[in-house]
């Protein structure tokens, strides 16, 4: 399997991605809490380009203990991916799906060798 070289680990910023070719197949490179995490840039659902969506916190809802619910809040330690056709949405350490646990990002190995991003589709 071929093993392609992306460039410097220093040009994804904290929060940050990059999607790049590899003879045909994408892979989105993000650096999450000064972790790299590498997915192919292929939706489980319908094969969307899911690592080109929006990236937010995780979206929680406190519940009070008499089931109603008050004002939205965020989990900023679980960054989330948005699939840009249908809304699916992932867990970008983890690959996994928050409304459907079956379905889940597929990894791309990475290695990161004297400062520079390695990966393998």
């Amino acid at each position: 399997m071929t093993e392609y070289r992306i460039g410097p680990a220093d040009q994804i910023p904290e929060g940050g991605r990059l999607v790049v070719d590899c003879d045909g197949q994408e892979i989105g490179v993000f650096c999450l809490h000064g972790t790299l995490h590498a997915w192919h840039n292929l939706c489980p659902h319908r094969q969307g380009p899911v690592c080109q969506g929006r990236i937010y916190a995780r979206v929680i809802e406190p519940v009070a203990a008499d089931g109603t619910t008050r004002l939205l809040a965020y989990d900023e330690d679980a960054q989330q991916i948005v699939c840009p056709w249908h809304g699916y949405e992932f867990d970008l350490q983890t690959g996994r799906c928050q409304g459907r646990p079956t379905q889940r990002l597929r990894p791309a190995q990475l290695r990161v060798e004297a400062g520079i991003v390695y990966v393998r589709p």
